[in-house]
């Protein structure tokens, strides 16, 4: 068996094209949470709190970093962006509390499913017919 061909058996399996479905939508939905985060959640963050702004929250780790701005603090030295951090970090709560929904959803559809109660299941014919006779032959014996 070619390398190729064992190559293609293994990227063809289920698991490896439903990992790779679940990355790709991992990723989009990870570009929708950082726009909602960023373009909603923290400029309505940055009005509460006296319309700060937490991307150019900084701290200059040297004497030569003098810079208002984060971008501009970078080009004159080393800086500790725990703005960047607080954005990544809400981000992670953020993304970390929808999957809960969502989990906590698909557990509540689970137990309403496993609550109903099993259909009972019809008799098929020839068991009634095989009752029936059953019965039958029982009325013979005793009348006899």
């Amino acid at each position: 068996m070619s390398m190729l061909q064992e190559f293609k058996e293994f990227a063809m399996k289920g698991n490896v094209v439903d990992l790779a479905v679940g990355v790709i939508i991992g990723a989009a939905f990870g570009k929708i949470v950082e726009s909602l985060v960023g373009d909603v959640f923290m400029p309505i963050i940055g009005a509460v709190v006296g319309g700060l702004d937490f991307s150019n929250y900084f701290l200059g780790l040297s004497s030569a970093v003098t810079a208002t701005s984060l971008v501009e603090a970078k080009k004159q030295g080393a800086v500790l962006a725990y703005g960047n951090f607080l954005t990544i970090a809400i981000n992670f709560a953020i993304i970390a509390f929808i999957l809960f929904l969502i989990i906590k959803a698909v557990n509540r559809l689970k137990k309403k499913e496993e609550a109903k109660p099993a259909a009972v299941a019809e008799t098929p014919q020839d068991v009634k017919l095989l009752g029936e006779i059953r019965d039958l032959l029982a009325g013979q014996q005793t009348r006899a």
